[in-house]
C-alpha cells in the first residue's frame, strides 16, 4: 500500500495553466479566499442566527469530507485506508496545520485526537466577531466527521474541545464512533442533522410572516400619512439627505434640521428616531411658535400646582415625556432668549425643574431641532445663543426645497393622488400631459405640503378619470419661465452658449436681429460669436 509518506499529494491536483477548470482527484474544485468565507459566516449569523449558521457550516463541512472520502473510495481505496491521509488532505487544502495526530485503537480511525494550528475558520471568526465563548471550527469538525464516517462506513463524529477562536493557544479535536461518545455528543448531534436547519428555517419563515402581518396592519393605520410608504427620494439631493439622516440615526448626537416650511423636516425627524436605538421609546414634538411665550416654559419644563394662575394641578413638561425617546422641537428660532438659557441648562445637567418647583427631575432624551431660518445668521446677530446652537447642531442637516427636487414632484403627486383616491373613493387615475407640465414648472414655495393640498383640490374637482389643467389652482396655471432642472446640471456658460447659438440660427445669421431678440448690444453678440468660434 502506498502511504502518505511516499505519495505526492500534489499529483492529485491538476489544472490548465492558461486558466479554467481546476481538478482535484479528477473532480472540479474551486479556490475561495478565506476572507470571503468569513464574510459568508457573517451573513449567515446576521440573517439566520448563531444556531442556524453553525448548522449550515457544520453540514457544509460534513458534505465536503464525505465527498472527499467517496472520491478516494472510487479511485484510490488504498489511500482511504491510510489513517494519515485524512489529515494530510486537510493541510493540502489550506484549512489547518496539524502538529499532532493520534489514533488510539490499532491502525483505525475509531478514536482519534488531533492538534491544529492556523485554523482558517478560527482566524476568520475572530476577525469578524472577536473572541467566542465556545469552539468555532464547525466546518472543519464537520469535514472530519463526514470523511471518517464515509471511510469507516459507520457513524463517527468529531468534537472540538480547545479552539483559537475562543482564546486557546491551539485547536484540539477528538473523533469517536457515536456509540463511544457519552452524553456530551447529544449537544452536538443537532448541528450535523438536516432536520435542525429545516426546523430553524421554518421558524424564521413563520416569524417573517408574522412580522409581515404586523406591517400590513400598521400600514392600514398609517395609510393617510406619506411616511407609511417611506420618503420619496428619486432626486440625488434628496437621496443624499436621506443617507445623511440614516447615518445620523445610528449615533445619539443631537441633530439640527434646517429647511423651508413644508419641506418635510418632521418626516425626516421621525425617520431618524425610527432607525435609532431609541425607536422603542416615544417621539414627542412641540413648536415654539404654536405656544405663547408666557406658556412656553410650562409647556417644555412642566409646572407645579399653584405656580401661576390657572395651574390647578401638577403637570409634566415636554422633556419628561420621552423617557429615553426623542424630542422634536419645531421653529426653535422662535424660542425666547431667556428660554434658550434654561434649555441649555437642562441639556448640560440632564435634569429639569418644573416651574414653581425646586426639585430636579432626571430626564433622558435626544433632541432633534428644526428651523426655517439659517440659525448661524441668528447667532451672528445675537438673536440666538451660540452655546445652545453648537450643542444642538452636532449634526446639521439641510432639507432641500421641492423646487430643487424636480424628479420627486411627479412621484409625490402620484402618491398623494392614490392616497386621496383611497380616502374619497374617487377613480382618478393620473394627470394629463398639460397638468404634468404645470406641476413641474411651478416653484412650490409651500414645498411638499403645498403639493399635497394642490393634489387634494384637483382630485375633489376632477370631473373625469385624470386631473386636467383646469383642475389645478389658477395661480399654478399662470405661465412660468422657470426651467425644469434635473440632476444633470450644466455650467451656466454652456447653457448660454447653446441658447445664443440657437437664437442666432433662428435669426438665419442676421446678427442685428439676433442681438435685438437677446436684448444685448451688437458688439456683445460679435464678441460672444467670436468666443464660440463662429465667423
Amino acid at each position: 500500500m502506498e502511504n502518505t509518506q511516499t505519495f505526492d499529494l500534489r499529483s492529485l491536483l491538476s489544472f490548465n495553466p492558461e486558466g479554467g477548470i481546476i481538478k482535484f482527484m479528477g473532480h472540479r474544485v474551486l479556490l475561495f479566499d478565506a476572507v470571503a468565507m468569513g464574510l459568508l459566516r457573517r451573513e449567515l449569523f446576521d440573517r439566520l442566527g448563531v444556531s442556524a449558521a453553525r448548522n449550515v457550516l457544520t453540514r457544509l463541512g460534513y458534505a465536503h469530507g464525505w465527498l472527499a472520502a467517496d472520491h478516494l473510495s472510487a479511485e484510490w481505496p488504498d489511500l482511504l485506508g491510510d489513517p494519515r491521509f485524512g489529515p494530510a488532505l486537510h493541510m493540502l487544502q489550506g484549512l489547518v496545520s496539524i502538529s499532532e495526530f493520534n489514533f488510539n485503537v490499532g491502525n483505525e480511525l475509531h478514536h482519534t485526537t488531533c492538534t491544529w494550528h492556523d485554523s482558517y475558520e478560527a482566524e476568520q471568526h475572530v476577525l469578524q466577531f472577536g473572541i467566542s465563548t465556545e469552539p468555532v471550527c464547525w466546518t472543519l469538525t464537520g469535514f472530519i466527521s463526514g470523511y471518517t464516517s464515509r471511510a469507516l462506513g459507520r457513524e463517527l463524529y468529531c468534537i472540538e474541545h480547545k479552539c483559537v477562536g475562543k482564546g486557546d493557544a491551539y485547536c484540539s479535536v477528538e473523533a469517536r464512533l457515536i456509540e463511544d461518545w457519552g452524553p456530551e455528543i447529544h449537544d452536538h448531534l443537532p448541528f450535523f442533522r438536516e432536520k435542525t436547519i429545516d426546523g430553524i428555517l421554518e421558524d424564521v419563515t413563520a416569524k417573517l410572516r408574522k412580522a409581515e402581518r404586523r406591517l400590513i396592519q400598521l400600514k392600514k393605520t398609517l395609510d393617510t400619512d406619506i411616511y407609511s410608504s417611506g420618503i420619496i427620494a428619486n432626486s440625488s439631493v434628496m437621496r443624499d439627505t436621506l443617507s445623511l439622516a440614516k447615518r445620523a440615526a445610528k449615533v445619539d448626537s443631537f441633530v439640527m434640521l434646517t429647511g423651508e416650511t413644508g419641506s418635510g423636516k418632521e418626516l425626516i425627524a421621525r425617520l431618524i428616531h425610527d432607525e435609532s436605538a431609541r425607536s422603542s421609546r416615544p417621539f414627542v414634538s412641540a413648536s415654539c411658535s404654536a405656544v405663547s411665550p408666557s406658556l412656553l416654559e410650562s409647556e417644555f419644563f412642566g409646572h407645579a400646582r399653584g405656580a401661576f394662575p390657572g395651574a390647578d394641578r401638577d403637570r409634566a413638561g415636554l422633556f419628561e415625556g420621552p423617557r429615553g425617546g426623542t424630542v422634536f422641537i419645531e421653529k426653535i428660532e422662535e424660542m425666547p432668549f431667556e428660554m434658550q438659557a434654561k434649555l441649555l441648562r437642562v441639556i448640560q445637567e440632564g435634569s429639569v425643574c418644573r416651574v414653581g418647583e425646586a426639585i430636579s427631575r432626571p430626564v433622558d432624551f435626544r433632541i432633534i431641532a428644526a428651523s426655517n431660518r439659517d440659525l448661524e445668521e441668528d447667532v451672528k446677530s445675537g438673536r440666538f445663543r451660540s452655546d445652545l446652537y453648537y450643542r444642538l447642531c452636532v449634526i446639521g442637516l439641510t432639507m432641500p426645497p421641492l423646487r430643487q427636487r424636480v424628479e420627486d414632484i411627479l412621484p409625490l403627486a402620484r402618491f398623494f393622488l392614490a392616497m386621496m383616491n383611497k380616502g374619497s373613493g374617487r377613480g382618478v387615475k393620473g394627470f394629463s400631459p398639460a397638468a404634468v407640465e404645470c406641476l413641474l414648472r411651478h416653484d412650490w414655495p409651500g414645498n411638499v405640503r403645498e403639493l399635497q393640498n394642490v393634489v387634494e383640490r384637483a382630485v375633489a374637482l376632477c370631473a373625469g378619470t385624470r386631473v386636467e389643467l383646469e383642475d389645478l389652482p389658477h395661480g399654478l396655471r399662470k405661465p412660468s419661465f422657470r426651467p425644469v432642472v434635473h440632476d444633470d446640471i450644466r455650467p451656466l456658460r454652456e447653457i448660454e452658449r447653446k441658447y445664443v447659438l440657437a437664437v442666432f440660427e433662428l435669426a438665419k445669421g442676421d446678427k442685428k436681429l439676433a442681438a435685438t431678440k437677446l436684448d444685448i448690444g451688437l458688439r456683445t453678440l460679435y464678441r460672444k460669436l467670436e468666443e464660440y468660434g463662429v465667423r
